[in-house]
């Protein structure tokens, strides 16, 4: 007999369960010895992590200051390389690197990208979807607004483009966009095992292929490939193993909740000697029982060896358990307010420790509830499993004979728990059981002790539906007046509705097609009045506008990492493009080879600069005025404009032609001038609504310069002491 089974008389329906174990003696796990089911980050995600955060740096360390020292040493080797290969001239290879460098432009990418997020969407696997949005974001701004800035590292010099480039070198962002999309299609659709490890090669010959056709196609060198492969495998890996891994998540094509841990392999193994070593319980069998009325844990049949071989009833809890109870009463509070004890647990042990102490309040209570065997750890603070007696051969109330002694034994657990001054909280036909005739009460993880008056009508009122889903609510309202006063049966009737009602009994009520709760109210002497469920606190309301901002912010976010295809966004992540800046006229001077001049931006009060873009073929940045308003000038570097309907007016700088066209329009001022010179057309725009006069189109072409790309060539040579040439020519 247990010591927890309360003296007097036994309970209904409830055998001795457990006395015909056979337990052995228990076993402490010595300090500094790993748990049964220890918990690590597998070694490929940490060699990933680790080389993103070392390449990263050093990539910081060596080129943070600019095109000097040893960023000129690391170049010039990075350029030697991209030289010798881009110099290969076997027939048929260039188109060869053309095809296979299309299988990484940012087209096929979005393309896998919103494939793989409708394929989530198809499966489901809303977790998966918001893992793999999370890591494209991560790396988009990491790549974008964070190193790339701080870097600044122009595209290979002394080499021809023979295809699209976007923005800095370093860190490649195509790459690693291109691996984040191909990590979330293995670890969001392909299952774990031999078919993972076989996309995985598949992936690393897809990449090393793009690799190799951007540093052949002069666009990367090889440093930029690889620091931009790392940061692409380590931040989804990363968002993956810590959101989402395999163990708790696994990718599988059968019907499977999301609450349902595999407890096959090595949690398997770990389960039968955590029973072993912490309970002294020698395990023949661990099945998955009951699945389809459980969506808060794991839940088990357990057979243990004894005289004779007995089975034992287990909750596996995990933190995504504990994950999902955050996230439930955070959208109930939203949705409803705070209805009773509703805070999150804070560890996955209080969440267990929790269900034990209720189990063990119920039972001493004399409640007809499952006897407590105890509670193993598998992780520490991530996996335990708390173990129970097992009803066996009792089946759910909704596929049970319900008598009179049925609806008794109903209706006294509801009194008891009243006595006891506890709630259930989770009354439904999957958590009352009948065996021999006797009803049984499970699942009791949502147990309040001293709840409210409301709670504990709710309770009431929702063991009278079930009861009536398989007899009528004539003859549960006539036995329930025989413990309960009209006045209680009323109180209940008036508070349970909408969410107090169990999503299984509301499905149920659906199905049969009867309003069972409009019944038992006609049967009442008078209709109750509604009690309200909504609870209106302050940290509700502070919860709610919080939610509203953070949903609006991640709107542009999303925007800006997806669609960012706008000419004027920041992509260069710049706000000084001075005429004694290299970095980024270097880059404009790639952008536009022929050019034979760049455009920079001189000091003038008032004037700023907004963002900066450079991709092949063309770059451009906009200017803000104080007075002019936000993005008041549009500055366009491409290799020919067309000055049509434009006035050419005398230049101040050799070689260059200057053309002028304004336009006024009802409360808008707009001028446009194009600068046309060897090789390329600078063309600038002012748009003002609130100078209509055109006050500031004396001062725009002031604030643009324009400098050689025999100047920038010069520079280049001082920095490199002429190892690094800007144009394919001057290298040979």
């Amino acid at each position: 007999m247990s010591v927890n089974q309360p003296a007097g008389e036994g309970v209904p329906g409830v055998e001795p369960g457990t006395a015909g174990i056979r337990r052995s003696l228990l076993r402490r796990r010595p300090s500094g010895q790993p748990p049964p089911l220890p918990h690590h980050l597998q070694t490929t995600g940490v060699g990933w992590l680790v080389a993103a955060v070392v390449l990263v740096g050093l990539s910081l360390l060596v080129f943070a200051g600019g095109l000097r020292g040893p960023a000129v040493a690391v170049t010039a080797v990075d350029d030697a390389v991209v030289g010798w290969v881009a110099g290969s001239r076997v027939p048929g290879l260039l188109p060869a690197m053309q095809v296979a460098a299309a299988l990484g432009s940012y087209t096929a990418i979005t393309v896998l990208l919103w494939g793989l997020l409708l394929a989530l969407l198809i499966f489901r696997r809303l977790r998966h979807l918001l893992v793999v949005l999370l890591a494209w974001i991560l790396q988009g701004f990491l790549i974008q607004y964070v190193a790339a800035p701080l870097v600044r590292r122009p595209r290979p010099f002394g080499v021809e483009f023979r295809s699209d480039w976007y923005a800095w070198a370093l860190p490649s962002e195509q790459m690693a966009a291109l691996v984040v999309v191909l990590v979330g299609i293995l670890y969001g659709l392909v299952p774990e095992g031999r078919w993972r490890q076989t996309g995985k090669w598949v992936a690393t010959t897809l990449v090393a292929l793009v690799a190799v056709a951007h540093v052949y196609l002069g666009v990367e060198r090889p440093t930029d490939v690889l620091v931009g492969v790392a940061i692409g495998v380590a931040i989804p890996l990363l968002c993956f193993r810590v959101f989402a891994p395999s163990q708790s998540f696994p990718i599988s094509y059968r019907p499977r909740s999301a609450a349902h841990l595999d407890v096959g392999g090595a949690r398997g193994q770990a389960i039968r000697r955590a029973l072993h070593d912490q309970l002294g319980l020698a395990v023949e069998d661990v099945e998955p029982f009951g699945l389809a009325g459980s969506a808060g844990s794991t839940p088990l049949r357990i057979k243990v060896k004894g005289d004779p071989d007995s089975w034992l009833f287990g909750k596996l809890y995990a933190r995504n358990h504990l994950r999902a109870d955050r996230w439930y009463k955070l959208g109930r509070e939203l949705l409803y307010g705070r209805l009773e004890d509703e805070k999150p647990f804070n560890t996955v042990r209080r969440l267990v420790q929790q269900e034990d102490y209720a189990l063990h309040k119920l039972y001493l209570a004399g409640l007809p509830t499952p006897r407590p065997v105890g509670v193993v750890e598998l992780t520490p603070e991530r996996e335990y499993l708390l173990v129970t007696e097992f009803f066996d051969g009792a089946v759910e109330l909704g596929e049970a004979q319900v008598d009179d002694q049925v609806i008794d034994e109903g209706l006294r657990i509801i009194r008891k728990l009243w006595d006891a001054g506890l709630a259930h909280r989770d009354i439904k036909p999957a958590n009352l059981l009948v065996r021999d005739g006797h009803l049984l009460l499970i699942d009791v993880f949502f147990t309040e002790v001293r709840p409210t008056p409301w709670r504990q009508a709710v309770d009431l009122a929702n063991m009278m539906l079930c009861l009536a889903l398989r007899s009528s609510p004539e003859r549960v309202y006539q036995r329930a007046l025989r413990r309960f006063n009209v006045a209680e049966i009323s109180e209940g009737f008036a508070a349970a509705r909408g969410l107090a009602l169990p999503s299984q009994l509301r499905r149920m009520l659906r199905e049969q097609g009867r309003d069972l709760h409009a019944e038992f109210v006609t049967l009442l002497p008078a209709t109750p009045r509604p009690i309200r469920i909504q609870r209106w606190s302050a940290r509700r309301v502070g919860l709610l506008l919080l939610t509203v901002p953070v949903a609006l912010l991640l709107i542009p976010t999303v925007r800006v990492v997806l669609f960012n295809n706008d000419p004027n966004t920041t992509r260069l992540e710049i706000h000084n493009l001075g005429c004694d800046r290299l970095e980024p006229l270097w880059l404009q001077a790639q952008s536009v080879p022929s050019a034979s001049r760049v455009p920079c931006v001189r000091t003038l009060p008032g004037w700023t600069v907004a963002g900066a873009n450079a991709r092949n073929g063309w770059s451009g940045f906009t200017l803000n005025h104080d007075r002019a308003g936000g993005h008041a000038v549009v500055v366009r570097l491409a290799a020919t404009c067309d000055p049509a309907g434009a006035t050419e007016v005398p230049s101040d700088r050799p070689g260059v032609r200057h053309y002028q066209r304004t336009e006024r329009r009802t409360g808008r001022f707009t001028a446009t001038w194009y600068d046309q010179f060897p090789g390329g057309c600078v063309t600038y725009r002012l748009q003002s609504t609130t100078d209509i006069q055109g006050t500031f189109a004396t001062e725009a072409p002031l604030v643009l310069g324009l400098t050689t790309r025999q100047a920038l060539q010069q520079a280049l040579d001082e920095r490199s002491n002429g190892r690094l040439h800007l144009d394919p020519a001057e290298a040979k």
